[in-house]
């Protein structure tokens, strides 16, 4: 049985070697021959130096070149690079629990109409920032109700991050959408689930994940979630996942709020008791995450920048996709870092 563990990266020379370790210390039987594809885009910061230095480390270890420079390119250089029986998809910044490959497996010989499997995500940091980052995203009012990083059980879901796919997926609904720059995961996962395949969340399988450290770049990286997931839906012709909407429909809602001040000042008060809410919830959670002040009041910040970031950029993907008819604007095709 051969297992083939594609690894996208770009400038990623902090990480990338202890992801690569973290993939060598999972334990498999002689049964399992193992791959590792880094495909690389280009990286000038010492990423590829890297590599190259621990080829002769590990066995079946490559690096293959992505002159695209783009994520969805790197899936499917990586997985036509080498046939398999199974394709697990890792992040650079991604470090998997020493179970992570046999789980999944033991999973996929157990349950046939699985389609994906996917483990918890344990949130890192790399600074202070990176960890008030952290704490927003591990909660429910952060990511949303349903999403994978905030479940506490194993089931069934809508989709995963690092996924492991059997071969057979591929043939049957096609390879990742190079159009798509961001949000490429969540579309395929989409037409797993059109097809009939199922995809399971394994509370029991886990994989460290570096938050970035600055909101800049975590504002570009939801804006583009954002405004990359109106291109999926226009694709499908419908929305994917219900929580996507609550975003754009809180920006729409502070929109809306001062114009009703001078529509209607009853009206107004009403509307208004929706900031009172979300200022709760998000005190309640910041409590909830946070050993001292300083990190309540960083943890409380996070979450408009998520949730408005989002929000901002869905809708410029309805005015980009759907009234202006414009193909994906080149401005959100370079990635957050």
């Amino acid at each position: 049985m051969i297992i083939s563990v594609v690894i996208p990266c770009r400038n990623e020379h902090e990480f990338i070697e202890e992801c690569i370790s973290s993939v060598y210390l999972n334990v498999l039987d002689d049964l399992h021959q193992l791959n590792v594809i880094v495909v690389d885009g280009l990286s000038d910061d010492g990423t590829r130096e890297i590599v190259q230095r621990i080829i002769p480390q590990y066995k079946n270890l490559y690096l293959v070149d992505n002159p695209q420079q783009l994520t969805p390119f790197a899936f499917n250089l990586g997985i036509h690079f080498c046939k398999a029986d199974y394709y697990q998809i890792v992040g650079a910044r991604q470090i998997l629990s020493n179970n992570y490959l046999s789980e999944s497996i033991s999973i996929f010989l157990k349950d046939s109409s699985v389609w994906c499997v996917g483990g918890n995500v344990e949130n890192f940091y790399i600074n202070k920032t990176g960890e008030i980052i952290s704490k927003a995203m591990s909660t429910s009012f952060g990511m949303g109700l349903g999403n994978f990083r905030t479940l506490v059980q194993s089931g069934y879901t809508d989709t995963v991050g690092t996924p492991m796919y059997p071969a057979f997926v591929f043939d049957k609904i096609g390879y990742f959408d190079e159009e798509l720059i961001r949000n490429q995961d969540d579309d395929f996962n989409f037409r797993v689930t059109k097809a009939s395949g199922k995809i399971w969340f394994e509370k029991s399988i886990s994989l460290k994940y570096y938050v970035r450290g600055n909101y800049r770049s975590l504002f570009k990286q939801f804006f583009q979630y954002g405004y990359w997931k109106v291109y999926v839906n226009k694709k499908h012709r419908e929305v994917t996942t219900i929580r996507q909407l609550i975003p754009p429909l809180f920006v729409l809602y502070l929109f809306l709020l001062p114009i009703l001040f001078f529509v209607s000042i009853s009206v107004f008060s009403v509307f208004f008791s929706g900031i009172i809410f979300y200022f709760l919830l998000g005190i309640h959670f910041s409590i909830k995450k946070a050993s001292t002040f300083i990190d309540f009041l960083g943890v409380f910040k996070t979450f408009p920048i998520l949730h408005l970031s989002y929000g901002i950029g869905y809708f410029l993907g309805i005015i980009h996709f759907f009234i202006l008819k414009k193909t994906p604007s080149n401005n959100q095709k370079s990635l957050s870092r």
